[in-house]
């Protein structure tokens, strides 16, 4: 059994926690994750974290925002008006949409909804938060 380091094929399982206990996500009820090290396939300090751990290993971290998805932007809120909508979509607060920007396609989530605009945030749901992981190297591949 060797430490997992840069370029090996890894499975791992993983319960994400939020500051408040709060589990956001877990592999647990699903197939394990299957990353390669240095590859850039998930948040670079889960990845970092998992090099030098043993198969069969358990760990706990703590990511700050600027090794998770990046500390929260308000450049990335914007409002547009209500009009910019298909009006076949009825938004509600929560809702997720794909806009066009400049850099491309872009996933953004209704924030508050008024009867002449709607507020968009592009940042991801995680960003700006710290993020506590409990990871298991099940195994290198």
């Amino acid at each position: 059994m060797g430490q997992a380091k840069l370029g090996d094929k890894v499975r791992v399982h993983y319960k994400l926690f939020l500051n408040d206990g709060t589990i956001f996500d877990s592999s647990l009820e699903r197939e394990p994750l299957e990353f390669v090290i240095g590859e850039g396939m998930v948040i670079p300090g889960f990845e970092n974290a998992v090099i030098g751990m043993n198969e069969g290993e358990t760990k706990n971290i703590s990511l700050h925002p600027e090794d998770a998805y990046g500390p929260y932007r308000n450049d990335l809120v914007f409002v547009v008006g209500r009009s910019m909508v298909p009006p076949d979509i009825d938004p509600q607060v929560g809702m997720g949409l794909q806009v066009r920007s400049p850099k491309g396609i872009i996933n953004v989530i209704i924030t508050d909804v008024t009867d002449n605009t709607i507020t968009l945030d592009g940042n991801h749901p995680l960003a700006g938060k710290e993020l506590n992981f409990e990871v298991r190297l099940l195994n290198i591949l």
